[in-house]
């Protein structure tokens, strides 16, 4: 047995470790396997979200950082048989500014920090919304990484400095290069469709410095070992650093354990996705009207669905009413708004005042003022009310959303599979069913941890070669029997 066969045979056995960053979490989940089969285990999660600093929205990046380091020992001292590789997955859009010695040169902005408003006007004055999408497939919302890139100038911050994706950027610290993942890249706005790569003609129009942008590599590659005092550790001396489908989106439709065709999916969490898998990209001019995007897969094609704004808006009024003392959980709200017998009416969920943070009860009562509909009082016993209007309002969008995708792809879809944190809201999922009149069926809840260890799996057996959808689902499958 040479060398490689020792180490696949040592890598059969040892633990994994996956990183999800959420908006509102972040987790450290462990992979270990017991008589053959394996198990995954969550051993830290820490709270996480956006800071206001003076105008400006911030994420900490030191106390993320903080809280991954203190996962990381945990999921060491749980695995005495040692960590084959660690895979970062999480939001894209978002990235971090590197001084020349390497570290970060702030704390990050946060996608929905206004700064962007500016930019994108800027934007929009040089080349047409409609131009970008054909280039680049990708819807142009406000959010994407090619306007914060343009608005950085404007924050003090060196064009030049090179930058690199939030989930990248974790692997970087543990030790690994200076990469973007390739599914995280296509929410940039800045890769060209056809080719895969940065499209340079998009950067020289921008103004946006190519030499900044990091190096596009595929899912599953392997960025280097983990260093430093992690590394001290014995269960992480030889340790892979793996970018997975580093967007968590498509790591959740990577641990999807069947077959999607002729079925959508909703990845209903912070944001909702709706959309489906598709080969070829879409980008004619309805795609773009109706806000589809096309994203990076993790095994080749692309996820074509469009953004709708999500459970940020239950968690937005449920922080606001936890402020006055009125504290909820999420299961006792989704029961009494299933009990709710009456709703004022729906609101376009995806308008802009509700993308935004703080005052949300006051921002939906603007929303139904605006459609002529009666406001809600905001008073204690009123919460289960505006729940039902967003549960309402969610799956009538989702239906809407269907309705699109069905035109533009000139075809039926079958069902719809739910993945994250609404595949447990059973009253969001009868209401979709209700508007869409199609089959909903809950997938995982935790979709995307599945499709994050699902690569490391795949790659392991993939001798570097583009990861098969065969092998992701048959990983997915394993991993999602309980």
């Amino acid at each position: 047995m040479n060398a490689k066969e020792d180490r696949d045979r040592l890598n059969e056995t040892r633990a994994r470790v996956a990183i999800d960053l959420g908006a509102e979490s972040c987790r450290v989940s462990l992979l270990r396997w017991r008589d053959g089969r394996p198990e995954i285990d969550l051993v830290h999660r820490f709270p996480n979200g956006p800071v206001h600093r003076g105008a400006s929205l911030l994420w900490p990046l030191d106390s993320i950082l903080g809280g991954l380091e203190e996962g990381l020992r945990k999921a060491a001292q749980a695995a005495p048989e040692g960590i084959a590789s660690i895979a970062v997955d999480g939001w894209a859009v978002d990235y971090i500014r590197l001084g020349a010695n390497g570290k970060p040169l702030r704390d990050p902005f946060c996608y929905r920090d206004e700064r962007t408003v500016a930019s994108k006007e800027a934007a929009d004055a040089i080349a047409s919304a409609d131009f970008l999408f054909r280039r680049t497939g990708a819807q142009p919302l406000r959010l994407n990484t090619i306007y914060q890139l343009m608005a950085d100038p404007a924050a003090g911050i060196d064009p030049h400095a090179p930058w690199v994706g939030f989930p990248e950027h974790v692997l970087y610290w543990l030790g690994g290069r200076r990469v973007a993942e390739y599914t995280t890249a296509t929410h940039t706005g800045l890769v060209d469709i056809e080719t895969g790569d940065w499209a340079k003609d998009v950067f020289e129009l921008m103004g946006i410095p190519l030499d900044a942008a990091p190096p596009i590599v595929p899912a599953g590659s392997v960025v280097g070992r983990v260093r430093g005092p992690l590394a001290e550790l014995d269960a992480f001396r030889e340790t892979d650093l793996i970018v997975p489908a580093c967007h968590d989106t498509a790591s959740a439709i990577a641990g999807i354990s069947s077959s999607l065709d002729s079925t959508a999916y909703i990845c209903s969490g912070t944001w909702s996705l709706v959309g489906t898998l598709v080969q070829a990209p879409v980008t004619k001019p309805e795609a773009m009207l109706a806000r589809y995007t096309n994203q990076g897969a993790a095994a080749g094609g692309f996820c074509f669905h469009t953004n709708v704004n999500g459970m940020w808006i239950v968690k937005q009024c449920m922080d606001a009413w936890a402020g006055q003392g009125r504290t909820w959980g999420i299961e006792d709200l989704v029961a009494k708004a299933a009990a709710c017998t009456s709703s004022p009416g729906l609101i376009d969920v995806d308008a802009e005042p509700l993308l935004l943070d703080d005052n949300m009860p006051e921002r939906i009562n603007h929303e139904l003022a605006r459609k002529g509909l009666a406001v809600i009082p905001d008073v204690a016993g009123n919460e289960p009310v505006f729940a039902r209007v967003i549960f309402e309002s969610l799956a009538h969008r989702y239906s809407t959303a269907l309705v699109n995708l069905e035109q533009m792809l000139g075809r039926k879809l079958g069902g719809i599979y739910v993945l994250g944190g609404g595949s447990r809201n059973k009253l969001l999922l009868d209401l979709t069913a209700q508007r869409t009149g199609l089959p909903v069926e809950a997938g995982e809840a935790e979709s995307s941890l599945l499709g994050n260890f699902a690569v490391q799996l795949a790659a392991g057996e993939g001798n570097g070669k583009q990861l098969s959808i065969e092998a992701l689902r048959k990983w997915a499958r394993l991993l999602s029997q309980k």
